[in-house]
């Protein structure tokens, strides 16, 4: 459903360090700097993309927004929460865990980024 998601950033080098150990535990490889000073991850034939605001104004994060990451196992959501905490972000929410919902039991993570962005990695459970 979805081709790509870009988030605001102030600072490409913090996030550049932040995602490339968090997207890394997803198999990424690591984000290039384009020539317009944007940080981009290509993975799966998706694009995940960070940027500073185009109009010029401080990035700021969506109140009520979550990006999610598809996680092939427990492992790899742990993996995930793990890089994202050495790296910068901050554990929120409920620690990583099976959290019942109307699709099945899924295993969740919850980070912020160091902008403040909300994350979650998701495995659904079989």
């Amino acid at each position: 459903m979805f081709s790509h998601v870009i988030l605001g950033t102030n600072d490409i080098e913090q996030s550049k360090t932040f995602y490339n150990a968090l997207l890394g535990a997803l198999g990424a490889n690591p984000g290039v700097v384009d020539d317009k000073g944007r940080l981009m991850f290509m993975h799966d034939g998706k694009i995940f993309g960070l940027t500073p605001p185009i109009d010029g104004q401080p990035a700021t994060h969506g109140n009520g927004s979550t990006i999610g990451f598809a996680c092939s196992s427990v492992e790899q959501v742990d993996a995930w929460h793990a890089a994202g905490v050495a790296n910068g972000g901050q554990s929120i929410e409920d620690p990583p865990g099976v959290r019942e919902s109307a699709f099945g039991n899924l295993y969740l993570a919850y980070l912020r980024d160091p902008a403040g962005n909300k994350l979650c990695a998701l495995h659904q459970m079989g």
